[in-house]
């Protein structure tokens, strides 16, 4: 049986150096920063202070008032150009986020290249259609708005 995998991938241009853009990516406690409110998302441990290669992060969310617990493992750590997380236990069958830092002068390019699936087969898939790739979307689109609005400030800040 073959598993069908989505991916989400989007690209965004952060107005900072890389390295500095790097360090806000590599503190595990600015992803309840750049998380939607509306997921009560909360990092409740982690295996290490800084994040490496083997970092294991335990999170719990709630996704439309269901409550959920996600334990992530950081499977590669090449600072400052990249690194990739995956599920380890939580809602998906499979859930690999990579993360991706492009210098361009002062400017980062960030890509991000989500590949999951939903456990459950052909239903899913169905769930998948109707509502899990709307709410994946709904939550990378409020991060990009969000990342935009913190690193212009920060840049505005360090003029």
């Amino acid at each position: 049986m073959s598993v069908r995998f989505h991916t989400l991938r989007q690209e965004q241009w952060i107005p900072l150096p890389i390295d500095e853009v790097f360090v806000f990516f590599a503190n595990a406690r600015n992803l309840e920063v750049i998380t939607p409110p509306w997921l009560g998302f909360r990092i409740l441990s982690s295996t290490s202070e800084a994040i490496s290669k083997g970092t294991e992060i335990r999170y719990r969310l709630s996704m439309h008032g269901i409550p959920m617990y996600w334990r992530t493992v950081i499977r590669t750590w090449d600072p400052p150009y990249r690194f990739v997380d995956t599920q380890a236990s939580g809602p998906y069958r499979l859930w690999h986020h990579t993360h991706i830092f492009e210098a361009h002068g002062d400017l980062t390019r960030m890509i991000d290249v989500v590949r999951y699936t939903l456990p459950l087969g052909a239903l899913g898939r169905a769930i998948h259609a109707l509502k899990v790739r709307r709410d994946v979307r709904e939550i990378f689109d409020f991060r990009r708005k969000r990342i935009d609005a913190l690193f212009e400030q920060q840049r505005g800040s360090a003029v």
